[in-house]
């Protein structure tokens, strides 16, 4: 499994009309080439009356399935762009779809290019980027009268404090980065002076937001 990778949010959309023509970009994280079909003919079936609907993915850790689709525009002048577009950003298991209705001016090979791909960045941009980070998951099992002090560092931290159960102790839910784990199992021992239960939980992808992939 990868440590970390960029991916789009769940799904988002954005429109951008060029030369009369309406270009409108839909985005979608997909974890298999089905899922990116099904996302593929669900917009076809919703814009029947487009003039295009091409489309473009981008699936697996190592972007083993890459896929465009013109959808009748010029060879190489919709779907390639917009799986550039992906591989430029970085990102993986991402599906996008873009909608074209005509509005009577040709716009050429190289503004065919333009449009397409910069109908996918718009529709990137607005649905939003996360970077998705392998974590390592632990139980913290301590008496009430270390709450406060542990919640409050443990927010103010490089950690993840991801859920707190009261129970007759209470049990806080952290998600540490892998890698990081003996360093933070020692450093809760540290803080609470050896006074607290530590297990192991399942590693699980903590998203985190990005402006862009350059936060990497």
């Amino acid at each position: 499994m990868l440590a970390t990778y960029f991916t789009v949010k769940k799904e988002g959309s954005d429109q951008i009309i060029i030369q009369k023509s309406r270009f409108i970009g839909y985005i979608r994280r997909v974890e298999s080439e089905e899922a990116a079909q099904h996302f593929i003919q669900e917009i076809k079936k919703r814009h029947h009356d487009a003039n295009h609907n091409c489309s473009a993915y981008i699936i697996g850790e190592n972007d083993q399935i890459q896929k465009a689709n013109d959808d009748g525009e010029p060879s190489g002048t919709a779907g390639v762009p917009m799986l550039e577009v992906l591989k430029k950003q970085g990102l993986k298991d991402t599906a996008v779809v873009v909608t074209r209705y005509f509005g009577g001016i040709k716009l050429g090979a190289g503004g065919l290019i333009r449009a397409y791909g910069s109908t996918t960045s718009q529709a990137i941009q607005t649905t939003g980027i996360v970077k998705r980070q392998l974590m390592q998951g632990f139980s913290i099992t301590i008496d009430y009268t270390l709450l406060g002090k542990l919640e409050n560092v443990l927010r103010n931290s490089e950690y993840i404090l991801d859920s707190i159960n009261y129970l007759d102790n209470v049990e806080l839910i952290v998600f540490v980065k892998t890698g990081d784990e003996n360093a933070f199992k020692d450093w809760i021992v540290d803080l609470t002076s050896d006074q607290a239960e530590i297990t192991e939980k399942d590693t699980a992808y903590i998203e985190i937001d990005v402006n862009n992939t350059s936060e990497a």
